[in-house]
């Protein structure tokens, strides 16, 4: 039967299901991916990661995911959609934590043991640059207009600013003892970096000739010890208004206004969290807990917890597809 012209029109117009997004999330200890669909908020699947997969990222087109298996000195290569991995690309030993261009190719990976930032081509499998930098680096990060990779280096205490034309270091900032992650605001004007033994943010100004350490934020909890306090996995909203800080061990996540660096309130989570992802559409931040082998569902707008997710053992980086 065919629909007359004006019920066919209304039901052209009818508004189309949501997609439900992928959360994948990387089991360090137990060698394995957990696949959550952030819809029902279900595990749906569990696969091979390699050995002690910790990184995790996905392509801009949301097909490809990248997982450091760090004690298989590589990074693997996976189909969002089957799971089956497609191949592998070289990383130098002991892959921690990368970042990738924003166009898809290169990416940029942190090799911990051996003190290099390895850049890889993406498309032809080949490593076109070994970058030194200090001592343990970890955290990566890409500024806005992809001008800049950052890294951090856990023992150097230090904010490398690599050049991504020529993967010359141009800058060097030193920071809090210990920087595990580093991110951008979306405009590129603020990029932050946190410190995990050193218990602070430090906040790095973009806007002039130069990288400038303007501010560093702390942090005290009623009842925590501030030894506890152990800021790791950070990530700052498309609107540049808010900033969430993964505060390891005791079990919080801060809430922090990105304009007055005012930690605003800590949100309790699972055990040991550790790194975080938002959903596209920044209504929920996914976060790992590492003790607790569960991830927590955080609603953005309301900045509270409200849901925990059992997944594998001692999950470390989570990322969601894009829409």
């Amino acid at each position: 039967m065919k629909l007359a012209p004006a019920l066919l029109a209304a039901s052209l117009a009818l508004p189309l299901p949501a997609l439900a997004n992928k959360a994948f999330v990387s089991n360090e200890k137990g060698n394995d991916v957990t696949v959550v669909d952030t819809e029902s908020w279900e595990v749906i699947d569990t696969f091979g990661g390699g050995n002690r997969p910790r990184g995790i990222t996905v392509s801009p087109d949301g097909k490809l995911l990248y997982v450091c298996a760090s004690d298989d000195d590589l990074v693997r290569v996976y189909d969002t959609e089957t799971y089956e991995e497609l191949y592998t690309l070289p990383s130098g030993p002991d892959p921690e934590l990368f970042v990738l261009h924003p166009s898809g190719n290169p990416l940029y990976i942190a090799n911990e043991d051996d003190n290099l930032v390895t850049v890889v081509d993406t498309e032809s499998h080949t490593v076109l640059a070994e970058v030194p930098v200090g001592v343990e680096p970890e955290g990566m990060a890409i500024s806005p207009d992809s001008k800049w990779v950052i890294n951090t280096s856990e023992t150097t205490n230090m904010a490398h600013f690599i050049d991504t034309s020529d993967y010359a270091i141009k800058h060097n900032i030193l920071v809090d003892q210990r920087p595990r992650y580093a991110v951008f605001t979306d405009d590129g004007s603020k990029l932050f970096v946190t410190s995990e033994i050193g218990g602070t943010v430090s906040v790095i100004d973009m806007t002039g000739e130069v990288p400038e350490l303007v501010h560093k934020i702390s942090f005290e909890v009623t009842g925590v010890e501030p030894e506890w306090l152990q800021p790791v996995g950070a990530k700052v909203t498309s609107d540049g208004k808010t900033l969430f800080v993964a505060l390891g061990p005791a079990n919080r996540v801060a809430v922090i206004d990105v304009e007055s660096h005012e930690v605003k309130d800590y949100i309790l989570v699972g055990q040991r969290v550790w790194q975080m992802d938002f959903t596209p559409d920044q209504k929920y931040l996914l976060t790992t807990n590492g003790n607790s082998n569960d991830i927590t569902v955080i609603d953005v707008a309301a900045e509270k917890a409200i849901k925990s997710i059992q997944v594998g053992q001692q999950p470390w980086g989570v990322v969601v597809t894009p829409d």
